[in-house]
């Protein structure tokens, strides 16, 4: 009889699945596939050739996978190598507390190479990956200028705040937010533009909104003071490192592949104005995809002349911790962090340190997330290339995850004892 089993069945998007399967042939080929239908109905595949030991059986923890969508020992490869049917497909959980992704995994004879198959599996199992926990509460946040979710752990707090900022996508994008507060954060999920009367596209950026959200967080019965933490990626990381420089507010601020500069558009607070460094779009690169690379298309924030748009990080009172892809197609986001570094350390301030992946793209997102190669964004008429392999990424995001929740409880947790 076989049987293919996966524990745990219901779990949250950021835990290991354990994945069995017993009552094969001694060293029989075996395929497994994993598939996940979106909330829109777009399909997402996966499948890894392998071979039962000599008892018939097979651990994905320890058995290699010989071919498929990746060659060797990962015992979550079925839910990292999930890819898009349709090109440019990227998966982003949109109902965060009321319905988890479904993923199928289905067992079949031999080796099979076409993705869809009608035949009857052997065996077949459904996981449920959850981005919120039990007790989690969402909270709608149209306050004053602020839009945005606000999700708060169960009990009474007070819990650590952090803000959590996506980029050029705009909207409001809240699994990484729910999954932190299952991690015991509150956490503000913070649109910025195109979302309910936001602006609908990027003009500047405005850093007395962020403030605004900063403010309001710290405000909430449930969120610990004094300082909040702030987590960001892409544009939003350009924002983050701002929001670190000039708000008294952050503590710590985690930049996953950012900039050290204001690019695109100006950034105003107060009575400052930071004009942005030009891009050229000459220098834009197709792929063989179709999709666009960015990589090359920013101006160099070290030259004379883009002097004013720099960043001052040497100005930050809480800790930075850069996250960067080396695979990057969308910045060149180990040099900027390098670059922020060095700034520091030229002014005698220790209070940053970069995580650099060798093979991990731009989207370095929450573990067993399958790698976004290219996607759609608000800001572009084509699809944007993020690089990144697929083994190599998914190292990045589970390696990754575990130091973000360590810095962040280290540095938020630890401005509450220093009162």
């Amino acid at each position: 009889m076989f049987q293919l089993t996966a524990t745990p069945a219901s779990a949250l998007a950021d835990e290991p699945v354990h994945i069995r399967v017993s009552g094969l042939s001694p060293l029989q080929l075996v395929t497994l596939m994993a598939s996940l239908k979106d909330e829109k109905g777009n399909v997402y595949r996966s499948k890894a050739f392998y071979k039962a030991n000599e008892v018939g059986e097979l651990d994905l923890t320890q058995a290699p996978a010989f071919g498929g969508d990746y060659v060797g020992v990962h015992p979550m490869g079925l839910f990292w190598s999930l890819k898009p049917q349709k090109a440019f497909g990227r998966l982003l959980k949109s109902d965060v507390m009321n319905s988890p992704f479904w993923v199928t995994l289905n067992l079949y004879d031999s080796v099979c190479m076409q993705d869809f198959i009608t035949d009857e599996p052997m065996a077949s199992q459904v996981v449920q990956r959850w981005f919120s926990a039990p007790g989690v509460q969402r909270v709608q946040i149209r306050e004053g200028r602020v839009r945005g979710a606000l999700f708060l752990p169960p009990g009474e707090g007070p819990f650590p705040g952090v803000i959590d900022l996506f980029g050029g996508r705009g909207g409001l994008i809240e699994f990484r937010a729910s999954l932190l507060a299952a991690h015991g954060f509150a956490v503000l999920a913070l649109a910025y533009f195109a979302y309910e009367d936001l602006p609908s596209s990027l003009q500047e950026i405005d850093l007395e909104y962020f403030e605004e959200a900063a403010n309001l967080l710290l405000a909430h019965p449930k969120v610990q003071m004094p300082g909040i933490g702030v987590i960001s990626v892409s544009k939003g990381a350009e924002i983050g490192l701002a929001m670190a420089c000039f708000l008294k507010q952050v503590a710590a601020t985690i930049c996953i592949n950012g900039t050290n500069a204001i690019y695109e558009f100006p950034l105003r607070y107060k009575d400052l104005v930071i004009t942005p460094i030009p891009t050229f779009i000459e220098r834009m690169q197709f792929h063989v995809s179709g999709a666009v690379s960015l990589r090359h298309y920013k101006g160099d924030p070290r030259d004379e002349l883009n002097q004013q748009s720099v960043l001052p990080v040497e100005k930050a009172q809480g800790s930075i911790l850069f996250v960067v892809g080396e695979n990057d197609e969308c910045f060149n986001s180990k040099e900027y962090a390098e670059q922020a570094l060095r700034q520091l350390r030229s002014h005698g301030r220790n209070n940053g340190r970069m995580l650099a992946y060798p093979g991990a793209g731009h989207l370095i997102e929450p573990p067993y997330a399958p790698l976004c190669y290219a996607s759609p964004t608000q800001s572009s008429s084509w699809p944007l290339l993020w690089g990144g392999d697929p083994a190599a990424h998914a190292a990045a995001q589970e390696h990754s995850w575990g130091e973000i929740l360590k810095f962040l409880r280290q540095h938020l947790i630890q401005t509450r004892k220093k009162l």
